[in-house]
């Protein structure tokens, strides 16, 4: 996961702000996993695939002492502007709302702490919290605070749900007539999901992955009689995440209607092609499928142009994120064909080509 952020945001105030929103968000975007303990030596079932391998709360590894929050930070945009916050805790989800939530609640959670409105919560060994609230699928383990509460890993997210939805409402984002088409929908999927996993966890199990999962390898214990330890078990949490449509174990529940989607399947197969269209990624993404034989580099922060006639390779800088999008550059690319004179008027050219 990567987000982009204000530069202008202390770190301390993301490391204070999103340590405990971390340590509790995989009970709603968990994958879960077979095993305890890194090796999966002792017989189990917990939430995360990953919580079991972080060692440390700050950091900048990401294969060695794996920290909570991570400091890499190449922003591939203008550096002196935004910083690029790179998540390395989340599990990969194959649910679609898992997913959803995963991104659209840490989004939230971001814009509280830039608007220095983030719950004031510290909790004691983080680390530590956040192997014991994977390893806790009954969702009742309590975790210290530094104040000396004791909350559950759901406490943790209703105090950042309401504190998301407090400033969603004073800014007026989260209105479902007037508001930015995504908050209000991100409140109340995280709200329902919340509600379900206190109450009844059978509803929260077609979207929550973890819980998906859980359910499946259950009925395969109760059927055939197997304890956590048999390699059978094991064999089926792989199969769960095999991407093959045709052998994978969530896509047979997924035809079977028994997860949750948020998108069908012609949209996913729009967005393999197709760039999104408010970000710089529609620039990219149009030079390459409109000139491509004449484009021979494209990467974050530019696009690199041999076009016959000039007479050095001609370099497009994309470094604001927010600009390139279908609003500001989609009728230049409806304007040409062909990929000099596209140049031309983009780079301020009146003229054809100068001669090489």
């Amino acid at each position: 996961e990567n987000y982009l952020m204000p530069r202008s945001v202390p770190f301390g105030d993301i490391v204070r702000g999103l340590t405990p929103f971390f340590v509790s968000r995989q009970v709603i975007c968990g994958a879960g996993r077979v095993g305890l303990g890194q090796d999966s030596a002792i017989p189990g079932f917990q939430i995360s695939q990953r919580a079991d391998f972080f060692e440390a709360e700050v950091g900048l590894e990401t294969t060695i002492r794996r920290p909570i929050i991570n400091t890499r930070d190449e922003p591939h945009s203008t550096a002196d502007k935004y910083r690029r916050l790179h998540v390395i805790i989340g599990d990969a989800n194959l649910s679609q709302v898992s997913n959803y939530l995963k991104f659209g609640t840490t989004a939230l959670v971001l814009s509280l702490i830039e608007a220095g409105l983030a719950p004031r919560i510290e909790v004691h060994e983080p680390v530590t919290a956040l192997k014991t609230v994977s390893h806790d699928t009954s969702l009742t383990a309590r975790l210290r605070l530094v104040d000396g509460r004791r909350v559950t890993a759901l406490d943790l997210q209703w105090m950042y749900h309401e504190a998301a939805a407090k400033l969603a409402q004073d800014t007026g984002v989260g209105d479902t007539v007037d508001g930015d088409g995504h908050t209000h929908e991100v409140l109340e999927r995280w709200a329902t999901v919340l509600t379900q996993l206190d109450g009844d966890r059978a509803a929260a199990a077609s979207s929550v992955e973890w819980l998906a999962k859980l359910s499946l390898l259950e009925g395969y214990r109760q059927r055939d009689g197997l304890d956590w330890s048999d390699a059978r078990l094991g064999l089926v949490d792989l199969q769960w995440a095999d991407i093959r449509p045709e052998k994978g174990l969530y896509y047979r529940l997924l035809a079977r209607e028994r997860m949750q989607r948020v998108v069908d399947d012609s949209a996913i197969a729009a967005a393999v092609s197709e760039p999104p269209a408010d970000t710089r990624a529609y620039f990219r993404g149009k030079c390459i499928s409109s000139f491509g034989k004449d484009v021979v580099g494209a990467s974050w922060d530019s696009v690199i142009f041999d076009v016959p006639g000039y007479g050095r390779l001609q370099r497009v800088p994309t470094r604001e994120p927010l600009r390139g999008t279908k609003a500001l550059t989609g009728a230049l690319f409806e304007r040409y064909r062909e990929a000099g004179p596209f140049l031309g008027e983009l780079l301020g050219h009146n003229t054809a080509p100068p001669a090489a």
